[in-house]
């Protein structure tokens, strides 16, 4: 099946049971990828609606986009990369560059064989509220090894090695199953808070307010710039806010940065991993940081 690097982002949250492989197990994982996915491979068409996502002109730097009302893809080759868990450079490596610049609505596109990430779906401003059951499960962030799970307290636990089995270091109590693992990018060492807070918001499609001292300090500042909603927004397509004021888990518009430290105290996740963590977990969960 090819080594971890040329594997799809994203792949291995999907389709393997980490509840019974240890991490870093890549042995194992592959072997269970490759009896799940037969092929690596398949061919995408570049949907029609996906000329409403497109903005060519764009603005790269945000201090230019206070007008602009969607922080659209700037080409349908980069739409096409997170539609399907990759990057802009792996599908110019299966295609080839003439064509994956050339592309266009109708076009067949060879993409990883994995679930779209379906943009389409998501609607500006949607709020997923609390939820009986989700809002029960645990979520606990991995700043060292730039992880976030989600366990379900109503199931039995299941010991994973080298993952947290507690919600406090006061009550020891048991955080249930793992159902959910995503990598994340979490903040600069100097900017994590950690401890244990709540979840309290969860938005789909957010806008944001841009404040460059907030970024670079930590410190918010009187001047800042509200901007769009969108995939290209800083924020990605999904923010659930914590009762940390002013940080939360989020989506992102640079996917090739998960996995690395460089927010300003916020958790990232790619858009099409921050699109299905609804799905695992609602405002009013626990939310660990370690």
């Amino acid at each position: 099946m090819g080594s971890r690097e040329t594997l799809p982002s994203g792949l291995f949250t999907r389709i393997i049971g980490f509840e019974v492989a240890p991490p870093g197990a890549w042995d194992a994982l592959l072997e269970e990828a490759e009896k799940k996915v037969k092929n690596l491979y398949a061919v995408g068409i570049v949907p029609s609606f996906s000329k409403s996502y497109i903005n060519p002109d764009l603005p790269q730097e945000y201090e230019d986009v206070g007008g602009v009302k969607l922080m659209a893809y700037r080409s349908y080759l980069e739409f096409m990369a997170e539609r399907y868990h990759t990057s802009e450079s792996f599908l110019i490596e299966l295609n080839s560059k003439s064509k994956a610049y050339s592309l266009k609505p109708g076009d067949p596109v060879i993409v990883p064989n994995i679930e779209p990430f379906r943009i389409e779906d998501l609607a500006v401003g949607r709020m997923h509220k609390e939820d009986e059951k989700l809002s029960r499960n645990n979520v606990v962030i991995d700043t060292k090894n730039k992880q976030l799970f989600v366990y379900d307290p109503s199931q039995p636990t299941i010991v994973v090695p080298g993952t947290a089995m507690i919600v406090s270091e006061e009550e020891q109590e048991p955080l249930g199953k793992m159902v959910a693992m995503f990598p994340i990018t979490p903040g600069q060492e100097k900017f994590i808070h950690r401890g244990a807070w709540k979840m309290e918001t969860c938005v789909e499609f957010p806008s944001w307010r841009y404040d460059k001292q907030l970024l670079q300090t930590g410190q918010r500042s009187k001047e800042a710039i509200q901007v769009a909603h969108g995939p290209n927004s800083p924020v990605g397509v999904l923010w659930c806010g914590l009762s940390r004021s002013g940080i939360g888990i989020h989506g992102t518009s640079s996917p090739r940065t998960i996995g690395r430290s460089q927010s300003a105290g916020c958790y990232r996740l790619s858009n099409w991993d921050a699109a299905r963590f609804p799905q695992f977990v609602r405002p009013g969960a626990n939310v660990i940081v370690r």
